[in-house]
């Protein structure tokens, strides 16, 4: 995942991230998944609105969006219990990102490990923007 996002918006983003989260997760639609964790890992890119002038703004939170906020978020969202599809998670953590209305865009990525002996993981990503 880049830490500059292939996104094209007509308004400048500051590009903010949460990269490799490491979780154990109740996930899995197969039956040798129900009742075990497995480990994921969440990636989270989100775009706040930014200034295009070249000055240096306020030293302030107001003017950004927390990481823990987010961290918190993905936490919250996997503890909730099982969950069938990881196509699913991403998609929570979406929503769950896109209710701060600072935030412009996301993208989520979430990768079940441990799955193949012969590849590092297997997942999805996706890109939600705030309709606002």
């Amino acid at each position: 995942m880049s830490v500059f996002p292939p996104w094209n918006e007509p308004e400048n983003l500051r590009c903010l991230f949460v990269r490799n989260m490491v979780l154990d997760a109740h996930i899995g639609v197969f039956e040798h998944e129900q009742g075990v964790t497995q480990r994921i890992r969440v990636n989270v890119m989100f775009g706040v609105a930014d200034s295009a002038s070249l000055e240096v703004g306020a030293d302030d939170l107001a003017r950004t969006v927390s990481y823990e906020r987010v961290v918190l978020l993905v936490r919250a969202l996997v503890a909730q219990g099982h969950v069938a599809l990881v196509e699913t998670l991403a998609e929570r953590i979406a929503v769950g990102v896109l209710a701060e209305r600072r935030v412009r865009i996301t993208r989520v990525r979430v990768e079940k490990l441990d799955i193949f002996d012969d590849a590092e993981s297997v997942g999805v990503e996706i890109e939600r923007r705030n309709p606002a």
